[in-house]
């Protein structure tokens, strides 16, 4: 496995790859891997002929009171597990590089940035979309690999990709989660053991509403006030939203038709974790 630093260097390889005609495909992540971050490189090395995972704790997506400089970062270890995955090249840009000094060019989305998460922690989405589209016009790949987790960044990026005339395959990975259900994340290593257990209110929300849903429940109102009183039964929980719309445009909904994204994000003690899940009502 290749590790580089240099933009111009990966650029320069990535050219040569596809002038030889191979299939190159990129990962975008911010480090700290673990099985969900694999299972994206595994999905990648089955679908392209080489593999780019860049690794880059992206400064201008964090709010200046959120947890930029407390991430979590062990970059050996995942040089270690990238090349144990077969990736070809791991890609490790300095903040530098990527955001030179007068840097003034950002990559704004309008409309679809402005509900979810991107109520609550405004300009996350300018940076996501700003390093994204950077990263595609650095690699240049066929295609690129993302977890649904976070469901309403991989809705930003489908949207870039087609405005933007990007040409590239967008693969939206399942979200990989712990024996009992918790979504794999790299900000649960600050749980502490008991908002461990707290933290289970996410998954146990999404199931109870597919179950409501199987049973009949429409009422997109009903659903988020079962899902308020779970969560809020257990200790050190905030809830951030409980969203249920539509998963493309992410517009709310009053009833339950088709599909319906079902979308949570809830502060356990103060750690912000997210999940989410498609209701589908039971066809007559």
């Amino acid at each position: 496995m290749r590790i580089i630093t240099s933009i111009g260097e990966i650029q320069g390889l990535s050219t040569h790859w596809k002038k030889a005609g191979l299939r190159v495909s990129l990962v975008p992540t911010m480090g700290f891997f673990h099985d969900g971050h694999l299972a994206l490189m595994n999905y990648a090395k089955q679908h392209s002929d080489r593999v780019v995972v860049s690794l880059f704790v992206n400064p201008t997506q964090f709010g200046p009171n959120e947890d930029f400089e407390e991430y979590p970062r062990d970059p050996e270890r995942d040089r270690f597990l990238a090349e144990k995955e077969g990736v070809d090249c791991l890609f490790c840009p300095e903040a530098a590089d990527m955001y030179p000094e007068d840097f003034q060019t950002w990559v704004n989305i309008e409309g679809l940035d402005k509900r979810l998460c991107g109520a609550s922690r405004p300009g996350h989405f300018r940076g996501v979309a700003t390093i994204v589209t950077k990263l595609f016009n650095i690699v240049r790949p066929d295609l690129a690999v993302f977890g649904r987790k976070d469901f309403q960044q991989l809705q930003i990026i489908k949207r870039i990709v087609r405005d933007l005339n990007f040409g590239i395959e967008i693969k939206g990975y399942p979200i990989v989660r712990e024996a009992d259900g918790l979504a794999m994340s790299s900000r649960n290593k600050y749980l502490s053991r008991k908002e461990r257990k707290s933290a289970l209110c996410l998954f146990e929300s999404l199931k109870m509403a597919e179950h409501m849903v199987s049973e009949g429940c429409r009422s997109t109102r009903r659903l988020a006030h079962a899902i308020e009183r779970l969560i809020l039964a257990k200790p050190g929980t905030r809830i951030d939203y409980i969203f249920l719309g539509d998963p493309e445009t992410l517009t709310e909904r009053e009833r339950v038709k088709g599909e319906t994204l079902l979308a949570l994000a809830v502060y356990v003690g103060a750690t912000r974790l997210i999940d989410n899940t498609i209701l589908r009502p039971p066809k007559p």
